[in-house]
């Protein structure tokens, strides 16, 4: 059974309309009852919306208490108003639940540029305090409730053990578009009850980051606004994690698996996509270089109306790897893609016989696997991602309109 963020000791949230959005959920709040070990990682980006530099400066001592999230307004490039808008929010939050403002992680997802609706944030945050709940039906209203152009609110979580103590792991995220490694127009909120220091929570959410959601891509842009945050209530009956033991491994694990889940979901449903794109590089001389080659690929926009076209042409695959910034020698390169069933094209750098015609027609299949073998050494990499579809194009040129 998949577990909801009210699931998990010490946590309780809502989702809620408060007039941003002219019908869908546009409020958030996730809660725990007390000060949570936490930690938190941001967009790339050099421009950045108001609640990203707050809300770095307030995880800076590891610590937080609620998480409030606004859709339909960015909040970014809005100037003084907009930074003003951010503290505003904080502020609510902190008076109505009674905590430092400091505790307080805010985040906002939407249109960038537009005056930041102060008062309406204000006033619904207040009103939806005393709706904060345990009851199940609320994690899912916070999903919806984050999203954008989603068409479909992204959950994950489960169960799982530490020294034979059981322990959850929950979140939720959103992103359709602005997908591309190094973070995304995305957002992701987890919630877990496991004892954990902070500067190992900061390190293990770093590292899940790294090969979990900056290896999505949909369309090669990274927002403003993108931010993934954990709080750890510490309320799981074992020992506190101080060191990578195996305690630790067992919880990077279930961190590994709900990051991993999400970004899938986030590559799912990108903007306008008919594919699913599994990117697998394997034998490189380390895990850096295949990292470099997968998100290469998976980004290169030949390689994506290639995919959405069903058109054969698989040497934009491998001109796209061999652009990364990796040294590596294409005589030794294996290369299949799967769809339905595995298709050799390159062996030892040696093109394979195989039609055109049989690799276009597996390329209508929904799902596709890209294996590149290097052959040079045992570094792997993982990348998801779509296809560059005319619906993707048609949204975005209607975006504001």
């Amino acid at each position: 059974m998949q577990l909801a963020i009210t699931d998990i000791p010490g946590f309780r949230c809502w989702g809620a309309h408060i007039g941003i959005k002219s019908k869908r959920r546009d409020l958030a709040m996730i809660v725990c009852d007390e000060p949570a070990t936490a930690a938190a990682v941001f967009t790339q980006n050099v421009v950045v919306a108001e609640p990203v530099k707050l809300s770095r400066r307030h995880i800076k001592d590891g610590k937080a208490q609620a998480f409030v999230v606004n859709s339909g307004n960015a909040n970014a490039c809005t100037g003084k108003d907009g930074e003003k808008g951010a503290v505003a929010m904080a502020e609510a939050a902190a008076e109505a639940l009674g905590i430092d403002k400091k505790l307080v992680i805010v985040s906002s997802t939407g249109l960038i540029g537009e005056p930041f609706p102060t008062k309406k944030v204000v006033q619904g945050i207040h009103d939806n305090v005393i709706k904060l709940t345990r009851r199940g039906v609320a994690s899912t209203l916070c999903a919806n409730a984050i999203l954008t152009t989603d068409t479909f609110a992204k959950e994950a979580g489960e169960q799982f053990e530490i020294d034979g103590t059981k322990v959850g792991i929950s979140g939720i995220a959103k992103g359709s578009g602005m997908i591309h490694p190094n973070m995304a127009t995305m957002l992701a909120f987890i919630v877990s009850d496991v004892k954990i220091t902070k500067n190992l929570l900061d390190e293990a959410l770093r590292e899940s980051v790294g090969r979990t959601f900056n290896m999505i891509t949909v369309d090669g842009d990274t927002s403003t606004n993108d931010m993934v945050a954990i709080m750890c209530s510490g309320k799981a009956d074992h020992p506190m994690i101080r060191r990578k033991d195996r305690a630790y491994q067992s919880f990077r694990r279930a961190l590994d698996q709900i990051c991993e889940q999400l970004a899938r979901l986030i590559v799912s449903d990108g903007e306008g996509a008919t594919k699913f794109v599994e990117y697998v590089v394997e034998g490189a001389r380390d895990d850096e270089a295949a990292r470099k080659i997968a998100r290469t690929v998976s980004d290169s926009t030949l390689v994506k109306t290639a995919i959405f076209g069903h058109d054969p042409n698989w040497g934009r695959i491998m001109g796209a790897a061999g652009r990364a910034g990796v040294d590596f020698d294409p005589d030794k390169v294996d290369l299949s893609i799967t769809a339905g069933e595995t298709l050799k094209i390159l062996e030892g750098g040696q093109p394979v016989k195989i039609r055109r015609s049989t690799l276009a027609k597996r390329m209508k299949e929904s799902f596709l696997k890209v294996t590149i073998g290097l052959n040079e050494g045992s570094g792997r990499a993982v990348s998801w991602g779509t296809d560059l579809s005319y619906e993707y194009v048609r949204i975005n040129a209607e975006y504001t309109t």
